[in-house]
Order: C-alpha cells, then sequence, then structure tokens
C-alpha cells in the first residue's frame, strides 16, 4: 500500500459482516491474507475526503460487485485486543512492503456494519491485500484474526433483535419467495426450528407480505402461494 495518512483518516477502520442465504444456511464473506493463513472480515479505512457510510458502500462494491446492498452500522469496537500491528505489518510484508514506522500499524478503533444480500447474487472478489474470498457457513467459520469473531456474534445478535424490523430490507431472498422460504431464512438466523403454522400467521399478522398466485411446479393441488414485501 503506496497511501498516506494525508489520504486516509489515522486510527478508524470499518469492518463489514456480510451475511449471505443459500437457501438452507446463513453464510458469511470471509478474505484470507497472502501466504499467512489468517482470515478477517472485509474492511477498510474512510478517506479524508469521504463519509463513513459511502467508504462502507464503496468496500462492499469492490468485494461484491453489488451497489444496492441494505447496510447497516451495530457497533463500534475498540478493545486493546484490537490494537496488535504485528499482524497488519506481516500482511505488508507478505505484499511486498516491509515497514517499522507507518500509519496502518497505529492503534484502529473501527465501526462495524453488517450487509445483508442475495448469495446467488454475488461474485466474491479479493482486494490487493488478500489473497482469496470466500463463503462460510456460519457454523463452519475459520478462526479469525482480532476481535473479528467477536464482531459477526454482536452483528448476528443485533440481527435477530430486530428481525421483524428488517424484513422490508432483506437481500436475502429473491423478489417474489414461499412462505417456506422465508421460514427457512428466520430459522438460519435465529438458529432455531419454528411451527410453520405458528410462524404464517406471525407473518401474517406483520402486514407486510403481498400475495401472488400460487407456484405450480408439475400439477400437485397443494402448491404454495408466492409472496413479496410490500413496497415502504
Amino acid at each position: 500500500m503506496t497511501s498516506t495518512t494525508s489520504e486516509y483518516l489515522p486510527n478508524i477502520s470499518y469492518d463489514s459482516v456480510i451475511f449471505g442465504f443459500s437457501g438452507e444456511k446463513l453464510k458469511i464473506l470471509i478474505l484470507e491474507y497472502h501466504n499467512m493463513k489468517t482470515f478477517a472480515l472485509p474492511g477498510g479505512f474512510v478517506k479524508v475526503d469521504e463519509a463513513l457510510d459511502e467508504a462502507v458502500k464503496r468496500g462492499l462494491s469492490e468485494r461484491t460487485g453489488l451497489d444496492e446492498i441494505y447496510l447497516e452500522q451495530f457497533h463500534t469496537f475498540g478493545s486493546m485486543q484490537r490494537f496488535k500491528p504485528e499482524i497488519m505489518k506481516r500482511i505488508m510484508e507478505e505484499q511486498g512492503n516491509p515497514v517499522e514506522d507507518h500509519w496502518l500499524l497505529g492503534r484502529f478503533i473501527t465501526v462495524g456494519y453488517y450487509a445483508l444480500i442475495n448469495y446467488k447474487n454475488v461474485s466474491p472478489t479479493p482486494d490487493y491485500l488478500s489473497d482469496s474470498i470466500e463463503w462460510y457457513d456460519l457454523d463452519q467459520l475459520p478462526d479469525l484474526m482480532m476481535d473479528h469473531r467477536e464482531i459477526i456474534e454482536k452483528a448476528l445478535e443485533h440481527l435477530r433483535i430486530h428481525l421483524d424490523h428488517k424484513l422490508l430490507s432483506f437481500n436475502l431472498l429473491p423478489e417474489m419467495f414461499t412462505m417456506k422460504e422465508l421460514q427457512q431464512v428466520y430459522e438460519a438466523i435465529l438458529g432455531e426450528s419454528l411451527n410453520r403454522a405458528n410462524f404464517q400467521r406471525k407473518m401474517l399478522s406483520l402486514n407486510i407480505l403481498e400475495r401472488h398466485d400460487k407456484l405450480y411446479t408439475g400439477g400437485s393441488h397443494k402448491a404454495p402461494f408466492l409472496y413479496s414485501f410490500k413496497k415502504p
């Protein structure tokens, strides 16, 4: 990295928990650094002439190829566990830029964001520091650097608490979906099975779904209805 501290705000960063849904499981986008077997959340830095939200959108667009992404800021992380300059020093060395004194080696407070996106619409793209970026099942995450596992847990906690209120912002599902598919999203996020009848009754009571024609897949008389979220 050749950028100087005059181009970026020092001591502040962002980390993004990008949730995707495969149809069965909740997945998270994780990157790996060159030759280090070190795994991390996609993150980045804020330019001096750039709003924080715009910096995060820029980073997500570069990693996913998507521009219309629901983003929410959920927590700020500033423990001393974050201050491990030897990790960044090694990352830069592996990239061919050995340094002893650099603004990236300082202590960073990071702002956590989470994103909800349709797993099938993404072509993950690594950045210039990382070797690869891949989807991992939530229950099969690799060991992550610094406090990144804590960041994921906090994002998941926030999403679970506010789940009903975030439905209209979901990018996890196609435009039209069945009640079963919506229930599968809930179960993947909550990590538990739900009663079908109770779930359907609850969803219909929220008055946020619009019902469409049934999904016929071969003549079954029990074809499910299709739903979409009502426009705000």
